[in-house]
């Protein structure tokens, strides 16, 4: 049996590992594998498909790397089992099927064109097109799959850091479709650029923190006026602390009703989660904010101990009022305004992010331009800063970014 025709062997048999074998690049890997045997169009548009995907995904120099990669990230029992630091119960055979995958997926990222290009049956009806066939390098597997006999333990470590699946490779989130959705791109803001309000993140990151040690935690709540960084901190602390398990799925308003099955998908997930609500906000009429109130505390589908819920809202009590609301025909008025207060009451923690004072909008500003390195008299800053928040309808970090990102663009023309 010749090399090629072994390595398709070795993928169609592919067990724990099974998964990885639905990339795109692996299929078309196996396809050409499954060629070597049959006519010439078929071999040479089976390996033109392949070579087209290693380009789009940018590892036509280095095949191993990409296909032991996906393994690494592949979720399976092991990957499951080595992130909740489980692997030890998994059963010999188990662990004999885990052993054999991983050893044949070594093996088949090394196979090198020119090896499938001898092992083709029809290799002279090729004539000159063969020497014309592009090219890819075999590279080299990834840390660790180099050493054969220690990929189990690095992948066992590797899971206990990380996680596995999607949550090893992602640390932002979307909820869309009934489904997690990876955010490949998520905001790469940091604590430190965050500036002043420093009392108000600390509350939150010690919140944070706590959760993150298996301290006692709570949902918290970052209320106040625009601009003021409640949702940059939200993202920040995700950046900050996702080296430590922290991930983070962003729920839409109008989704609040999937909670359930959301809370179902986190809970065997060996990471801690924050659920981020953004801009939320109910009109007294939408009724939605009990969904929210069931799933904060009360409801029969507990939120799992492995996740937190973040919110930020431009209200304080989330749930808008008017005097009408008060005045109303409604016979137990009081008891309507509870209602709609309670929302905010079962968050553990509220923080207030209110809008800054002139001293405070200027330190900002400072912190900034020091930061950037823009060399700008004390005065002449003062000024434009305050003008370009004047023409902004009021001051805030928001628009002190802004303004320092303005004043960035005028001295690089």
């Amino acid at each position: 049996m010749n090399a090629s025709k072994e390595a398709a062997l070795l993928m169609s048999s592919l067990s724990i590992y099974r998964g990885m074998t639905s990339d795109p690049v692996a299929k078309a890997y196996y396809e050409l594998l499954s060629c070597v045997n049959k006519p010439v169009f078929e071999f040479a548009d089976a390996w033109g498909k392949f070579v087209s995907l290693l380009c789009d995904k940018n590892c036509i120099d280095n095949f191993s790397g990409y296909l032991t990669q996906t393994a690494l990230y592949d979720e399976n029992i092991f990957s499951r089992a080595a992130a909740a630091g489980k692997e030890m119960e998994l059963s010999s055979r188990t662990i004999n099927a885990i052993r054999r995958d991983l050893s044949a997926i070594q093996r088949i990222s090394m196979l090198s064109p020119e090896r499938i290009l001898n092992d083709y049956l029809y290799r002279d009806e090729l004539g000159s097109v063969a020497n014309n066939l592009p090219r890819w390098s075999s590279g080299k597997p990834i840390r660790e799959f180099l050493h054969e006999d220690e990929i189990i333990d690095n992948l066992a470590d590797f899971y206990r850091k990380n996680g596995c699946g999607l949550f090893a490779k992602y640390r932002a989130f979307i909820w869309r479709n009934k489904s997690i959705e990876p955010v490949p791109y998520p905001d790469p803001i940091c604590i430190s650029s965050l500036k002043s309000y420093d009392v108000q993140r600390k509350l939150v990151v010690d919140n944070t923190t706590a959760f993150l040690d298996g301290v006692q935690s709570n949902n918290c709540l970052l209320y106040g006026d625009r601009g003021t960084g409640k949702s940059s901190t939200v993202k920040a602390i995700l950046n900050e602390y996702y080296p430590r398990g922290l991930r983070m799925v962003e729920m839409p308003k109008d989704r609040l009703c999937d909670f359930p099955l959301l809370a179902e998908k986190l809970a065997e997930v060996p990471l801690k989660f924050i659920i981020f609500i953004d801009d939320l906000s109910f009109s007294s009429e939408d009724k939605t904010y009990a969904q929210l109130k069931a799933v904060l505390e009360g409801g029969l589908a507990v939120r799992p101990e492995n996740t937190l819920i973040y919110a930020t809202s431009n209200r304080r009590h989330i749930v808008k009022e008017s005097f009408a609301d008060r005045t109303g025909d409604d016979i137990h008025i009081n008891d309507t305004i509870q209602e709609s207060l309670s929302l905010s009451d079962r968050f553990g923690l509220a923080v207030s992010f209110t809008k800054p004072s002139k001293e405070q909008y200027l330190e900002i500003v400072f912190a900034l331009a020091k930061e950037k390195k823009l060399m700008v008299g004390i005065d002449e800053l003062t000024e434009k800063a305050e003008r370009f928040a004047i023409e902004r309808g009021g001051r805030s970090p928001r628009c002190a970014r802004q303004f320092i990102s303005a004043l960035e663009t005028s001295f690089s023309l």
